[in-house]
């Protein structure tokens, strides 16, 4: 999904990478890069990975630790990702960044797809 150089980054249309698609989610998301602590929110998720609204989203490539709380339960999910899509808003209001899952382990895994099935029957 690249409207224009300067209007969106993508490695790769967003569209065409993405495997499956988004569901709506609103859960606080903290994450680090190598020398900084960020919290902002996370809008959607699916099984491959979530995008965090932030106003100053980091440079693709970028790799982040992330931890959030899915709906309903009070253990957190902490993954590894990778900057993969940056949006300035200019096409749908949302500036922020989509954030590629690394490895998850089975459990983990396995949380997540429970939480974008139910999201997907609502």
């Amino acid at each position: 999904m690249v409207d224009s150089q300067h209007d969106r980054q993508d490695m790769g249309s967003g569209a065409e990478r993405r495997k499956t698609p988004r569901e709506d989610l609103t859960v606080r998301v903290e994450y680090a890069t190598v020398d900084e602590l960020f919290s902002d929110f996370a809008r959607n998720i699916n099984e491959g990975g979530i995008f965090v609204e932030s106003d100053q989203p980091q440079e693709l490539g970028t790799e982040v630790e992330l931890q959030f709380r899915l709906p309903g339960s009070e253990e957190p999910i902490a993954a590894r990702g990778l900057v993969v899509h940056v949006s300035d808003g200019s096409e749908d209001g949302q500036r922020g960044m989509g954030i590629e899952f690394g490895e998850l382990d089975p459990e983990t895994r396995a949380r997540v797809n429970d939480l974008v099935r139910a999201l997907r029957a609502r």
